[in-house]
């Protein structure tokens, strides 16, 4: 039974530290798919049919092949009667869009306007001061969401078992401190039983909901123009322009360029280098600056 070998799969990856919550319905789905047809083992011809069952889109077909042949690929490795789907749909992922990036002008717009924004509550302070704590430590909004008064040490941020399971410590500015310390002040006395460190108005965390509302709220009364591709800024460009300014500073000299990406990736907490690279392939002025190097070499200067 494919059910029995999904299981252990399924086992083995999260030994690994995948969270797999979209994997395993997929596989638990195609092995009853099998079963029904009457089929012990992995073949193509009823992996594509499966795929293609539901989805409406061939990026979605994609992805539910995808889970499939990795699965194929694991249990292929001790019985070669389980055939490995080809990928009929494509890749499964597209390529990244493109990230809209804040100026510094702007992110101070974001955070004056978020104080000013709606009743005179603990709303202005709690937005306001989760927009700069974003912007000046590059947190996704997940982690940012999920901060508790212990995760606020003397170092920095404790930032616990979020994306791949990875844990890290953010270093914090001095001013960055201190203007958490006075969202503190305020907001301890709001919601005394729990600990998080952002609450709503309805003394519980924040949603992501709630954030995405928060921000575009801002971004409609700066009336930006749209990006590249027309993509709107969302909460997390907030990250995106962190790390773009992290990379405008990076130091000269091969040695220390790729220390300082490699530093860079752990503290965005990117489980791959290449995810920080992304970066300079996807800002223009980060391309300029490459392209002007690469030129300054060819022509006989110091890169």
């Amino acid at each position: 039974m494919l059910a029995r070998a999904v299981r252990s799969y399924l086992d083995v990856r999260r030994a690994a530290g995948y969270a797999l919550r979209h994997v395993e319905p997929n596989l638990r789905s195609f092995a009853a798919y099998c079963d029904g047809k009457g089929h012990r083992y992995v073949t193509a011809q009823v992996a594509i049919e499966w795929a293609r069952q539901s989805s409406p889109s061939a990026t979605q077909r994609a992805r539910r092949l995808a889970d499939v042949k990795r699965f194929a690929v694991y249990v292929h490795a001790e019985d070669a009667r389980h055939e490995i789907p080809p990928e009929v749909f494509g890749k499964e992922r597209g390529p990244r869009p493109t990230p809209y990036i804040l100026s510094d002008h702007q992110i101070c717009q974001i955070i004056q306007l978020a104080a000013q924004s709606g009743y005179r509550t603990l709303r202005r302070q709690t937005y306001s001061t989760f927009f700069a704590l974003l912007a000046c430590t590059g947190l996704r909004v997940s982690e940012a969401i999920h901060l508790r008064y212990d995760d606020i040490a003397p170092d920095g941020l404790i930032i616990r078992a979020t994306k791949f399971r990875k844990s890290r410590l953010v270093p914090l500015h001095e001013t960055a401190r201190a203007g958490l310390e006075r969202y503190l002040k305020l907001r301890r006395p709001y919601a005394p039983f729990d600990d998080h460190v952002f609450i709503s108005l309805r003394r519980k965390p924040l949603l992501i909901h709630d954030v995405e509302t928060a921000f575009q709220t801002v971004i409609e009364k700066m009336k930006l123009p749209r990006g590249r591709g027309q993509r709107r800024p969302t909460p997390h460009s907030l990250r995106h322009a962190f790390a773009v300014r992290a990379l405008q500073h990076c130091p000269d000299g091969r040695d220390r360029i790729t220390q300082h990406m490699l530093m860079l990736s752990t503290y965005l907490g990117h489980c791959k280098a290449e995810l920080t690279y992304w970066y300079l392939e996807a800002v223009p002025d980060l391309m300029r600056s490459i392209a002007d190097r690469c030129e300054s070499y060819v022509t006989g200067g110091r890169p």
